[in-house]
C-alpha cells in the first residue's frame, strides 16, 4: 500500500517537485518519498490520538477541501522541504500545497473505488495500525452512528 501511494504522489508531482526549480533535481526522488511519509504520518497520529471518526468523515465527503487533515499533511511536508532541503517557508508552503491536497482528494477516490482494494478505506486504517486490529468492523459500525 505504501508503495502504491508513492506513486500517486509521484504521478500528481510535476509541477509541484519535477519541474520545480526550487528542489533540485537529487533530492526529487526523496522529496517524494517526504510527501508519501507525511500523509502517513497525519493519517496514523488521527488514528492513534482516537480520531478515526473524523478519520472516517474525511474519507466520506470528497469535496472537503479545508479541512484539518489536509493543512496538517501540507504543514508536516512543508516543514519537512524547509527543514530537510533548506528551501525557504514560502516555497516550502506552496509546493506542499500545489501537491498535497490533489493528492489527498485521489487517496479518497481510490479509497472508493472498487478497482483499487489497496486503498479501500478499511485496508488503509488496517496497514496503518500495523495490521494489529481489522478496521472493515469499526467502520461499520461508524458508518452507521
Amino acid at each position: 500500500m505504501f508503495e502504491k501511494l508513492f506513486l500517486l504522489v509521484k504521478n500528481n508531482a510535476e509541477a509541484a517537485v519535477m519541474n520545480n526549480p526550487v528542489i533540485p533535481e537529487k533530492y526529487r526522488e526523496a522529496v517524494l518519498n517526504d510527501a508519501s511519509s507525511s500523509i502517513i504520518e497525519v493519517l496514523k497520529s488521527q488514528l492513534e490520538s482516537g480520531k478515526l471518526k473524523d478519520l472516517v468523515k474525511y474519507f466520506q465527503f470528497t469535496g472537503i477541501y479545508n479541512n484539518p487533515l489536509i493543512t496538517s499533511v501540507v504543514n508536516k511536508f512543508a516543514n519537512k522541504l524547509n527543514n530537510f532541503y533548506n528551501i525557504g517557508s514560502k516555497d516550502a508552503l506552496e509546493t506542499a500545497n500545489l501537491l498535497i491536497p490533489p493528492v489527498m482528494q485521489e487517496l479518497i477516490k481510490q479509497s472508493k473505488g472498487e478497482q483499487n482494494k489497496e486503498f479501500a478505506l478499511s485496508t488503509l486504517l488496517s496497514k496503518l495500525n500495523g495490521n494489529v486490529v481489522d478496521m472493515s468492523v469499526l467502520l461499520n459500525q461508524l458508518r452507521i452512528a
